[in-house]
């Protein structure tokens, strides 16, 4: 993008905005190409790519919490019907890489670390968003699934699932986000028949001068031209995960039967608290998630 030069308005004109968000906006987009060239720093490629063709594929971007991402494969592997997990761990430190990448070892789930992002430490959306962009164009793109899911890892599964059924009559779908007349699948739930996208040129990223968060760069791709009413979508509900404490500073949110703690929000003194209330509201989706037949989970590891 950025935004077409008739949304400006004569203020933002004065302060020369349209001329300075496009200069910033190639400038975003020659850091992201360069990002996009960087070889993975660990996982078998190759391997990921054939255990991926062809199959319902989940993708979860990992970062610094290696008790959250193990709660989220613990979950997705009990719960969620699909072929293959792949994690592309997009921590700062080695020392969370390792422990992330233990977990996918104990779990199941395929393992990538992803070149260091230029993004991490200074936008963390764009960060989450060049993650995407690289998963989508050296690992998903190239092993052309039937289907792919983009998960956050604080996204946590409560009751049995196939979130790729809706998908034999969708395109692709997820939760809705807005930005004025603008939507866009929310980064953290939204899942797509390659058949129908795989041909597109995809963007995973953020175009934040037109309001649009990571994911938000698929308007002009694939959204502008559909009815979002035409979208399968579910409910969201918010809620303290604290009694007594205010929405925002223990925030979380229902998403169908899906739980989502929103690690990055709320305030950080109850972090630690927070978790413990979510460990309790996920415990009995930790017990039925353990009693799947392991002939079910074997089925969805790489060759």
């Amino acid at each position: 993008m950025p935004k077409a030069l008739r949304e400006y308005d004569w203020r933002q004109w004065l302060r020369l905005q349209p001329p300075i968000h496009a200069i910033k906006t190639a400038r975003y987009r020659r850091i992201d190409r360069s990002f996009l060239r960087q070889p993975a720093t660990d996982g078998s490629i190759q391997d990921i790519r054939a255990a991926a063709r062809g199959r319902h594929v989940l993708m979860t971007v990992a970062f610094g919490d290696a008790q959250c991402l193990d709660l989220h494969l613990r979950l997705t592997r009990g719960l969620v019907r699909h072929d293959l997990h792949i994690v592309a761990d997009n921590s700062v430190d080695e020392a969370s890489a390792d422990e992330n990448r233990r977990v996918c070892a104990d779990r199941g789930a395929a393992y990538i670390r992803l070149p260091a992002n230029p993004w991490t430490v200074k936008n963390p959306s764009r960060s989450h968003g060049a993650a995407l962009n690289w998963m989508w164009h050296n690992v998903l793109k190239p092993a052309a699934p039937a289907a792919f899911g983009f998960l956050d890892q604080d996204l946590f599964p409560t009751q049995r699932c196939d979130p790729f059924e809706p998908l034999e009559a969708a395109a692709f779908y997820g939760d809705l986000r807005w930005a004025g007349a603008r939507w866009y699948l929310w980064a953290g739930y939204c899942f797509f028949r390659f058949d129908a996208v795989g041909r597109e040129p995809l963007d995973f990223g953020l175009d934040w001068f037109a309001g649009l968060d990571t994911g938000g760069a698929n308007w002009e791709v694939l959204y502008w031209d559909v009815d979002p009413n035409t979208v399968p979508q579910r409910p969201i509900n918010a809620f303290a995960a604290l009694p007594g404490i205010d929405l925002r500073q223990a925030y979380c949110e229902w998403r169908g039967s899906w739980l989502h703690e929103v690690g990055l929000d709320g305030d950080p003194l109850l972090k630690a608290k927070k978790r413990e209330a979510v460990l309790r509201l996920l415990a009995p989706a930790l017990e039925a998630s353990s009693d799947r037949p392991d002939k079910e989970i074997d089925s969805r590891q790489i060759d």
